[in-house]
C-alpha cells in the first residue's frame, strides 16, 4: 500500500477502509494531484467522515473524468468513552441517546447538491455503531465543557444505502403525494422540520424538485419533471 496520505488518518477512517475493501483494491492512489482511498478498477471510491464543504473541489475535479463513490458513515448507534482530570482519572462509557438514521445525510449534501447531477457520481451512506474518545483538556474548550473528541471507532456495520442516480433521493419523500410542503415530508418520515428544509433545498438545487408556489407561508413542492 502507498504510504501518501496514512500519517494523519483516523481510526474510524481507517476501518471503514478496511472494511470496504475488495480483493484487488489499491489503496492511497494519486490520481491527478489528489490521493484516493481505494481504487476498485475504474471506480474511484472516497470516504469521508467529516463535512462534505472541503472535499467539494476535489470532487468536482475528479468527476470530470472518472466515475467517483462517496462513502459516508452515520452513527446508528453511538458509545462515549471519557478519560482525563475532570472525570476523576476514571474512565467512563455510555450509551448516546442520538440515534442516527440515513436521512441525515442531507446535513452534508446541502453543501454538494449539484454533484449528483453528474453521471459519474454515486454515494453509500454506510450506517454503523461507534464509539467516540473523549479526553478532558481543560476549559478552554468550552463548547464541551473541557471536552475534546480524540478519535471515533468503528464497532460495527449495520445497514448501507446506495445512491446511484438522481432519481434515487427521490424515494426519501412522501408517497403518493402530488405536491408537498417541508412540514408534509417531517411529518411523513418523522423528522425534525429543519432536517426536512434542508433536505427540499438539496433536491430543488439537483433540480428533481421545483417550487410550485406557495401553501399559506410555505413553499408547495412538487417533482420536477425528468
Amino acid at each position: 500500500m502507498n504510504g501518501i496520505g496514512l500519517l494523519n488518518e483516523k481510526p474510524l477512517h481507517a476501518s471503514l477502509k478496511q472494511w470496504y475493501a475488495q480483493p484487488g483494491d489499491r489503496f492511497e492512489v494519486a490520481i491527478d494531484g489528489f490521493v484516493i482511498d481505494i481504487v476498485r478498477d475504474n471506480l474511484l471510491l472516497e470516504i469521508q467522515t467529516g463535512h462534505f464543504a472541503p472535499i467539494k473541489s476535489k470532487l468536482t475535479t475528479l468527476l470530470r473524468s472518472h466515475p467517483i463513490r462517496l462513502i459516508y458513515p452515520i452513527a446508528q448507534e453511538k458509545w462515549i468513552i471519557k478519560s482525563g482530570e475532570d472525570n476523576g482519572d476514571k474512565t467512563t462509557r455510555r450509551k448516546s441517546p442520538k440515534r442516527g438514521r440515513v436521512e441525515d445525510v442531507f446535513w452534508e449534501m446541502v453543501s454538494v447538491p449539484q454533484l449528483v447531477l453528474s453521471p459519474n457520481f454515486s454515494l453509500e451512506v454506510l450506517i454503523i455503531k461507534a464509539e467516540e474518545a473523549w479526553r478532558y483538556a481543560g476549559k478552554r474548550h468550552w463548547r464541551k465543557r473541557g471536552w475534546v473528541i480524540e478519535e471515533r471507532r468503528l464497532l460495527d456495520v449495520v445497514d448501507q444505502y446506495l445512491f446511484e442516480k438522481p432519481v434515487d433521493w427521490l424515494a426519501f419523500l412522501p408517497k403518493g403525494m402530488e405536491s408537498f410542503t417541508t412540514k408534509d415530508i417531517a411529518e411523513a418520515i418523522g423528522i425534525r422540520r429543519v432536517l426536512a428544509q434542508k433536505m427540499a433545498y438539496f433536491l430543488r438545487k439537483a433540480n428533481l424538485i421545483q417550487l410550485l408556489g406557495k401553501q399559506g407561508r410555505a413553499n408547495l413542492y412538487g417533482i420536477s419533471d425528468m
